[in-house]
């Protein structure tokens, strides 16, 4: 093998073959695959050989020890990047990368079609009560219709907390289809250009009891972390909507399912856990008018098949030293730079 080769390794799955197939172009690249029970026979040498590596977003889909901690990244002393598999990076210590050096980067954008559509779909069936009603009929007769009024999106109140690509697509189908008013909570961008999404900047005291829907669309960092929490359901309208697409540990489960308890919103709709996927008996599954899912918003063929092809597009561009599009932590470029050039001999260009 070369003294050039470039060497990737994943644990247990790519998004989809369409990342393969992006890799397959490049005799200079070598792909390994790992599992979660691999030996460390196996395992080793692929960590102290590897230049990137293509780690999966969900935290429990990827045992703990392949998640990219100091640990592991003492295993590994010649990796440079590493690179989410979509938007998400719960399984990514920034902090960690920061400090060896690594350039980590995530496929922000490459699902938001399918996450905001997702998000919309429980918005829709949430304020028809069309899984109320769907719940009921399976289970009696005789239902009285009028005891399932719904309400229209039309004219209505969104609040969306994390106006990025996801939160960007949903203010915009919103206001398009259903002439809804967005208020936006997001601290990264400016009155300007949130208003240029068509949105209006706000913070989260102010919009929650002004939504008749609110939908989180930010990533889980320390500072999100329990960031609905009972003191902030209970700034909620009885007649709203809760809907997340996500991650588990942003809404406080138990503060949920008391604010569902007690009737003090109209229900919710669940896509992520913070232990995924929830058991049967999970409190919040006892709600008819909590609709849920097991973290699938983003799972379309469509968003499977771009997310792998630009992660590959993206760590091919990485290792070839051309500048990545979407870093998770600019802060480390000066180390990962040095480090890059003593691997490869020449300096990678910087991000825009």
């Amino acid at each position: 093998m070369s003294a050039n080769t470039k060497r990737i390794f994943y644990v247990k799955y790519v998004a989809a073959p369409s990342f393969y197939d992006v890799i397959a172009t490049r005799p200079d690249v070598l792909l390994e695959k790992l599992e979660n029970d691999s030996p460390a026979t196996a395992v080793d040498p692929v960590l102290s050989a590897a230049h990137a590596y293509q780690i999966g977003a969900a935290r429990d889909e990827i045992a703990p020890h392949f998640h990219l901690t100091d640990e592991l990244i003492a295993r590994a002393p010649n990796l440079l990047t590493v690179s989410s598999n979509g938007a998400g990076y719960d399984t990514i210590d920034l902090a960690a990368c920061n400090r060896a050096g690594i350039l980590a980067v995530n496929q922000a954008g490459g699902n938001k079609e399918a996450v905001a559509e997702h998000a919309l779909a429980m918005m829709l069936c949430l304020a028809k009560r069309i899984i109320e009603t769907d719940r009921y009929m399976r289970r009696a007769s005789g239902i009285e219709r009028n005891a399932f009024i719904g309400t229209e999106l039309k004219d209505k109140t969104l609040g969306i907390v994390g106006l990025g690509s996801v939160g960007g697509r949903l203010a915009e189908l919103c206001r398009g289809l259903f002439n809804m008013r967005i208020l936006a909570v997001d601290p990264n961008l400016s009155e300007t250009q949130i208003a240029a999404k068509g949105a209006t900047k706000t913070t989260l005291e102010a919009m929650l009891p002004q939504a008749d829907f609110v939908s989180i669309n930010c990533p889980r960092i320390a500072e999100t972390m329990n960031l609905m929490n009972a003191d902030r359901f209970a700034l909620m309208q009885k007649h709203a909507y809760f809907v997340t697409t996500a991650r588990g540990g942003i809404h406080d489960e138990a503060a949920l399912t008391k604010a569902l308890e007690e009737k003090r919103i109209a229900g919710a709709g669940l896509d992520v856990w913070f232990k995924e996927p929830p058991p049967h008996d999970h409190p919040l599954m006892a709600f008819d008018n909590v609709l849920v899912s097991p973290h699938t918003a983003g799972v379309t063929r469509e968003s499977r098949n771009n997310i792998a092809k630009i992660a590959a597009e993206q760590l091919l561009d990485i290792l070839d030293g051309r500048a990545p599009t979407r870093v998770l932590n600019p802060e480390v470029w000066p180390k990962y730079a040095e480090r890059f050039e003593r691997t490869f001999g020449f300096k990678p260009t910087p991000p825009a």
